[in-house]
């Protein structure tokens, strides 16, 4: 489970008001692929000022960089012709996800999602993509994971659809992984809340209210991340910009289907936390509910004693059974008579 220190972390890297990164100390890694129908030239490039000269007629290229530096990242925007407010939504940390057209461009912002199995928490990481004329760029954080392998391979399959069309289509190439990669977190998700719902059956513990407390602030930060997607893809659905093949449209619909159903499963979580909630009130309630039940039962049990006993320790002088040998013996045997006649009558009304 994670630790407090890391869920404060972990919420302060989310919910921040937007940010600009710091600058990174890793120089950014640059990966270009330059394709047609029938030709395709992959390549690692050193610097901004290189990628500017890939763009060939009549092919696309897609050129992607790992790690953010402002002055790298100004100079390959400049070469690119985009706008300098779009790179500073690139270099900046928790921007809303959004997807904006300026002029022969298309802009898009928004968060892949991975799920941190040792630190066992969720981890964002912002992913920018810009759609021009014959090319596109994306923009991430770090270069030690992604989620655009599929993408690669798809391209360096020559008889892929991805490399008979226009360059939108590799858009969409890039937002389905994206939008795929929360449904692994969110069935990550679902395992641990199917476990907490198993163990809260069997005990309740303060421990396990903290997992449900944890849960619900990582389905929150989930569904923070993911609904604002939806309306992004969306747009990409509803645009008329010529950037975007009408053949194509039926692809981003896709995307948007697998946006609203990822929302749908994050409604069902939260709903299953409440949910669970409940039950660890009803649980440690009944619970509650047994004990005083064992309690009352007790007390009513002691009652008869109580009474015989305090009868007989009234100071009178003339009291029956007071001075007879046998008497102790005939007070304790209805106290404990009494006792076991409750019981059997308790039993018959099925009160426990």
């Amino acid at each position: 489970m994670p630790s407090k220190r890391q869920h404060r972390l972990h919420a302060r890297r989310q919910f921040h008001p937007k940010m600009v990164l710091p600058p990174s100390a890793e120089k950014p890694v640059y990966s270009s692929f330059c394709y047609d129908a029938s030709q395709l030239r992959e390549r690692k490039l050193p610097d901004a000022t290189a990628c500017a000269q890939e763009r060939q007629e009549g092919k696309i290229v897609w050129i992607n960089m790992d790690g953010l530096q402002a002055e790298e990242l100004n100079r390959l925007c400049t070469s690119f012709g985009i706008h300098p407010l779009m790179a500073e939504d690139i270099m900046a940390r928790n921007e809303r996800p959004k997807m904006e057209e300026s002029g022969s461009l298309i802009f898009c912002v928004l968060p892949q999602m991975f799920f941190n199995d040792v630190d066992d928490c969720i981890e964002l990481e912002q992913v920018s993509i810009v759609l021009g004329k014959d090319f596109v760029l994306s923009f991430q954080e770090e270069a030690r994971r992604d989620v655009f392998n599929p993408v690669r391979a798809r391209i360096r399959d020559s008889e892929s659809k991805l490399r008979l069309r226009e360059a939108d289509y590799l858009v969409y190439n890039l937002l389905d992984v994206i939008v795929d990669s929360y449904f692994d977190v969110l069935e990550k998700l679902a395992e641990r809340l199917e476990a907490l719902e198993d163990s809260l059956v069997h005990t309740q513990t303060k421990e396990q209210l903290a997992q449900i407390s944890y849960l619900r602030r990582d389905v929150a930060t989930v569904r923070r991340a993911v609904l604002p997607v939806r309306e992004l893809v969306a747009h990409f659905v509803r645009s008329d910009s010529e950037l975007l093949a009408e053949r194509n449209e039926k692809y981003f619909r896709d995307v948007l289907d697998h946006a609203i159903q990822a929302n749908d499963f994050i409604d069902s979580h939260r709903d299953s936390l409440m949910n669970l909630q409940d039950l660890y009130l009803n649980q440690i309630n009944l619970r509650m509910n047994e004990v005083m039940k064992v309690f009352t039962l007790l007390a009513t049990l002691m009652a008869p004693a109580t009474v015989i006993g305090g009868i007989f320790g009234m100071n009178f002088v003339h009291m029956p059974l007071l001075g007879w040998r046998h008497g102790f013996d005939v007070a304790v045997l209805l106290m404990l008579l009494a006792p076991a006649f409750m019981i059997l009558w308790f039993k018959r009304k099925g009160w426990f």
